[in-house]
């Protein structure tokens, strides 16, 4: 069984759950997971799990993301982007100033409603599914936060930017919530994420390209290993006489590290073989490393 994770290369057309399930026939392996759904219409990094990097799933999906996007000013619709009904029209007499302004505006802490055309529960529902039925619930808005946008291009009625941002947000959304913030209303054209977490835009690989590295013997060269996700944290070697408190997920104390890379909080910990454990984090109350994720199997 392969473990790691793929940095794919989601296109268009295909919902996540698409490219997990292909990835399974590709590379003959039921134990395989995406960290963060993308909209069957929008491109970009998508990392997917494989093996025992399915315990990351989770601790991906909370990474922050770059996304490029195209506002289209001049409409909303019920998906809050072009694939949708559109609900509402209005000319587009603004400025780039006074549009360049409004966009700007978001940059920050943000409280944002989730749209109804989304994967998030309400009493066990699907919002997405309630939508399709016709329903409409109430959502409480959810705090992220922009850390950044790049305007790349403005000609009217439309604004290509790029946006550094939390985990949870919607992008559509954005674009959405900037429309109406101008009084004429704004959707999202397209969308492309550039970057999760640490995976890169140009490290991502199509399916045809898994396919093809697969029929050539070199698709492993392509799996970045478990603890390389975790690269920004100092790696600790365990002495060979405490390395069983690692490999049975136990608490350990600094004595028990061999050697260490650097001081810090989160460590990335190996056993005296430098075999991969799992995170450790420091609890200085009870000077004690204790552990986050454990991905080492006996």
């Amino acid at each position: 069984m392969r473990n790691g994770v793929l940095n794919i290369y989601k296109e268009r057309g295909f919902t996540s759950h698409d490219v997990v399930a292909k990835l399974r026939g590709i590379i003959k392996q039921k134990k395989i997971g995406h960290t963060g759904t993308l909209d069957p219409e929008a491109e970009g990094v998508l990392p997917v799990c494989l093996g025992k990097g399915t315990k990351l799933c989770g601790m991906l999906t909370d990474r922050d993301k770059v996304y490029e996007t195209v506002l289209l000013l001049g409409q909303s619709t019920d998906t809050q982007d072009t694939a949708g009904t559109v609900v509402s029209s209005a000319q587009v007499d603004v400025t780039e100033e006074q549009a360049r302004e409004a966009v700007m505006s978001f940059v920050g802490h943000y409280e944002q409603i989730p749209p109804m055309y989304s994967a998030l529960k309400v009493n066990g529902q699907k919002l997405c599914d309630l939508a399709r039925a016709g329903k409409e619930v109430e959502r409480k808005a959810r705090p992220v936060e922009i850390y950044g946008i790049d305007i790349l291009e403005i000609s009217l009625p439309r604004v290509r930017m790029s946006v550094f941002c939390s985990k949870g947000t919607y992008i559509r959304t954005l674009c959405h919530d900037i429309g109406e913030k101008l009084g004429c209303h704004g959707c999202m054209e397209k969308l492309l994420r550039t970057r999760a977490g640490q995976f890169l835009l140009e490290d991502s690989i199509t399916l045809a390209e898994v396919e093809r590295l697969r029929d050539e013997g070199l698709l492993d060269g392509a799996i970045l290993p478990v603890d390389r996700v975790f690269s920004d944290f100092p790696a600790a070697v365990l002495k060979e006489t405490s390395s069983r408190l690692g490999h049975n997920g136990n608490p350990f104390r600094k004595t028990d590290i061999g050697s260490l890379e650097a001081e810090g909080d989160r460590l990335r910990v190996y056993d005296h073989v430098r075999r991969f454990i799992g995170i450790y984090e420091y609890h200085p109350e009870e000077a004690l490393y204790c552990p986050v994720k454990i991905f080492y199997e006996k």
